[in-house]
């Protein structure tokens, strides 16, 4: 898979060279391009945003940047988004869709956002991480990447992904790790039986709990 990311701000992106993504991208299982929209900028000095036309609070992002930014990588294979309140809501199910593509293109706004045609030349897939408001758009293609990458073949073992939170639309069962005994807080000893048929049905019987007690709307209720 390739991921281009169009932003004002590349150094943000330090930490997708690390752990599972940075060995992800070594192996060539992933390749992440960083692509800085000021380079683009036909400003002399790499201006990339103006004021609003119709007045309003801050500065928007001018289109002619991002369109040549997103045309120097955009191919006939390429999905674009754009973060935007107005899209679907990202969740694990909305990751392994994108997972399936060969080139994601996620373009970054910031301050008061992008001008609108940007959407209208490109139609992109506009992509929400929820109800509430960021500085701009590099935390959530940081996010984007982390989450639908791990789900690329090999990036991480089947056996982790198929236990994981949300991927049988239940919540993970709790896990424990040494020691068995700490200060009286105890690991349940059906864990530490070696027997495990009784192991899957104890893990499958504490999803279905903990998703109860944490998350009753994925199970049709309301979340207290």
């Amino acid at each position: 898979m390739r991921i281009d990311i169009l932003t004002l701000f590349p150094e943000m992106f330090s930490a997708l060279k690390m752990s599972i993504l940075g060995r992800a991208t070594e192996s060539g299982k992933l390749e992440i391009n960083l692509i800085n929209i000021r380079d683009f900028s036909k400003d002399k000095h790499k201006k990339c945003d103006d004021e609003i036309y119709g007045g309003g609070a801050g500065m928007l992002m001018m289109v002619q940047p991002i369109y040549d930014a997103v045309m120097s990588v955009k191919t006939e294979n390429s999905k674009i988004f754009v973060f935007s309140p107005k899209g679907d809501i990202f969740n694990q199910k909305y990751a392994q869709n994108m997972s399936n593509l060969e080139h994601i293109i996620l373009i970054c706004g910031h301050y008061e956002g992008i001008d609108e045609r940007v959407i209208e030349i490109f139609n992109p897939t506009l992509l929400s991480m929820g109800d509430y408001i960021l500085t701009g758009g590099e935390i959530p293609a940081m996010l984007v990447v982390d989450c639908v990458s791990r789900l690329l073949n090999d990036v991480i073992s089947k056996d982790s992904l198929n236990e994981e939170s949300f991927t049988n639309g239940l919540l993970e069962y709790p896990q424990y790790t040494r020691p068995a005994d700490f200060m009286g807080y105890k690991v349940p000893d059906v864990l530490l039986s070696g027997n495990h048929a009784e192991i899957d049905k104890y893990r499958a019987k504490c999803s279905i709990l903990e998703t109860k007690k944490y998350r009753p709307d994925l199970l049709g209720g309301e979340n207290e």
